[in-house]
């Protein structure tokens, strides 16, 4: 049958994550039943990029479906929005390779995270960010952010649910922005791959270097003891999104996030 790839932008704050769960709802459970009725009720089964937890949002998430016609492109983006939810939209579609596989094809992912600074939570950023209302010291950040730069083994960063058991990856691109006009910090990570919660853990230990609580290089201690235990604390799941996956084909796009 054909094959479709499909980039997927949501809002996470009311799915239980991107997997499909019996009687939750889901990203792909929603998207699977947006097919399934485009097909006329034939099952169409979908593949993600990889998961995302409840609360977890998506800039670009990534699928892939077989469908029995063939449909073009633009009509399929604009056939599959008519049937999804407010909160949950396709940005573009394409007909890629016939073996395509959205996860497997996978070579690198980049996350954003958005800190949110003020005193008090900010009630109409409380799904869409963290929030820490402690001082920073962006300077001591943005020396920690090199540490994280080429390979390492994260076995500290990576939460216990995971069930990979190789927990080396390379980062090709750690970045902060301050976003001085709504008061926040917006974190980027570029990498070959991702553990378990290890950006969120990441994060909550970046605002501990930036608030002086832990050493401005600890995270080459982090990586020596590989204790997930000694880097403790998880940033909120409100505030991280899955920006980009990339393909064969993106190496120059990465190239060139490598070089800023």
């Amino acid at each position: 049958m054909p094959r479709y790839k499909v980039t997927v932008a949501y809002d996470g704050t009311k799915f239980s994550g991107f997997q499909s769960q019996p009687d939750q709802r889901t990203v792909q459970g929603t998207l699977e039943a947006a097919l399934t009725k485009m097909n006329k009720g034939g099952f169409i089964r979908v593949y993600g990029s990889g998961r995302t937890d409840a609360g977890v949002h998506a800039l670009g998430q990534v699928i892939h479906f077989d469908y029995p016609k063939e449909i073009p492109a633009r009509n399929l983006l604009l056939a599959l929005n008519s049937l999804l939810p407010l909160d949950m939209e396709v940005v573009a579609s394409e007909r890629p390779v016939a073996d395509f596989h959205a996860q497997f094809d996978t070579i690198a992912k980049c996350y954003r995270y958005r800190v949110s600074r003020g005193r008090f939570t900010n009630p109409f950023k409380r799904f869409y960010t963290g929030h820490y209302p402690y001082p920073i010291d962006v300077r001591r950040i943005e020396t920690a952010l090199l540490d994280l730069l080429g390979e390492h083994d994260f076995t500290s960063f990576a939460a216990s649910g995971g069930v990979i058991k190789n927990k080396v990856r390379t980062i090709y691109a750690a970045t902060l922005t301050v976003d001085e006009a709504q008061n926040e910090l917006i974190f980027e990570f570029t990498g070959n791959g991702f553990l378990y919660n290890m950006v969120r853990i990441l994060v909550a230990t970046l605002l501990e270097i930036g608030n002086g609580r832990r050493d401005v290089h600890d995270f080459r201690r982090l990586f020596e003891v590989k204790d997930r235990q000694q880097a403790r604390g998880t940033a909120p799941a409100s505030g991280l999104y899955l920006k980009k996956v990339y393909y064969p084909g993106d190496e120059a796009a990465l190239d060139q996030i490598k070089m800023i």
